[in-house]
């Protein structure tokens, strides 16, 4: 059992970088394997966020020495191969979570999850997620998402009229990201794209850096999500908490994080997105309403302070210092 008189030290892989840089607001030390090619997962702390000093790089090749309370895998390849060939024999012998980020990727009536272990501890990130995968003989939880937006961001105006669509690589990921929603809306609305590889879009943003875009964010009107089935993104969360009304497809967790007439609108049918923000780009008094809402529930679903409560629970539950998760 750790001791309780220092924190938690948690191995975990550099997978979803935005996820990782709010989950290291949780007050544990982050051990980061590191290799000399920053390979996929071994790309450490990286440049594009500010780490605290909790987050600690270590060579890959060390962590069989290392003291590590919690493996905290994030990937299948994480795992699977990943743990195994980094812990070696130690790897049955430490407590292990898996955070979940997605759905399952087929058909999800019969999804097992691929892991199943009844000693570890599923974590989905949405409810929707928990629903759609079978989670077999593994225990699980959900922690829904948590973010937080730079103290020194702008208010929202709205000034801009004109929509704004967060998404990387919308061309190149399938159906599933939404390309077509998001081509059928665009040709009717003035929709601007922020996200890696967006140049076929002609009023592609860049790949804004995160603390550029949340200052950026807030003079649109209101924020467009074209993506049909993930888990909800991080960049809806922090539209919302940076006051934007969302628009987008009433699926996956997207159906209860906006309230239609609350803090934007979402429909199954994308034709029905249109007239939406159509209305919304012509009537700024509509908008400000529903910016007040997406704040609202920003600050009571999604705010970091709650995120970092629950993880810390799941995180000293699954390593000993406390008894059962809940």
């Amino acid at each position: 059992m750790p001791s309780p008189d220092r924190p938690l030290r948690v191995l975990t892989w550099h997978v979803h970088g935005s996820y990782l840089n709010y989950l290291t607001s949780v007050p544990v030390t982050w051990l980061l394997p590191v290799r000399p090619d920053r390979s996929a997962g071994y790309g450490g702390r990286g440049p594009t966020f500010t780490w605290g000093d909790n987050v600690v790089e270590v060579p890959a090749e060390q962590v069989r020495e290392l003291d590590v309370d919690l493996v905290l895998t994030q990937s299948r390849a994480n795992w699977e191969h990943d743990r195994h060939e980094l812990l070696g024999d130690r790897v049955g012998a430490l407590p292990r979570v898996h955070v979940e980020h997605d759905p399952p990727p087929r058909w999800p009536n019969e999804a097992l999850h691929p892991v199943q272990d009844p000693d570890a501890l599923l974590v989905h990130v949405t409810a929707f997620n928990a629903l759609m995968w079978d989670s077999g003989r593994t225990p699980s939880t959900v922690v829904d998402h948590g973010v937080k937006v730079p103290t020194d961001a702008p208010e929202w105006t709205g000034a801009t009229p004109r929509a704004v669509t967060v998404v990387n690589n919308l061309w190149n990921r399938g159906r599933r990201l939404g390309p077509d929603v998001f081509e059928r809306v665009a040709a009717s609305v003035p929709v601007d794209l922020a996200g890696m590889d967006g140049g076929r879009h002609a009023t592609w943003l860049g790949d804004v850096p995160l603390a550029q875009l949340h200052r950026r964010l807030p003079a649109y009107r209101v924020f467009f999500n074209p993506i049909r089935y993930t888990s909800l993104g991080l960049a809806v969360c922090e539209a919302m908490a940076l006051g934007l009304p969302v628009v987008g497809l009433a699926t996956t967790e997207m159906a209860t994080a906006v309230r239609n007439g609350v803090n934007g609108y979402v429909e199954t049918d994308p034709e029905r997105l249109v007239p939406h923000l159509r209305r919304l780009l012509a009537d700024r008094d509509e908008a400000a309403a529903l910016s007040a809402g997406a704040r609202a529930v920003a600050a009571e679903r999604f705010g970091i302070e709650r995120f970092v409560r629950d993880w810390t629970r799941v995180l000293e539950a699954s390593a000993g210092r406390s008894r059962a998760v809940g």
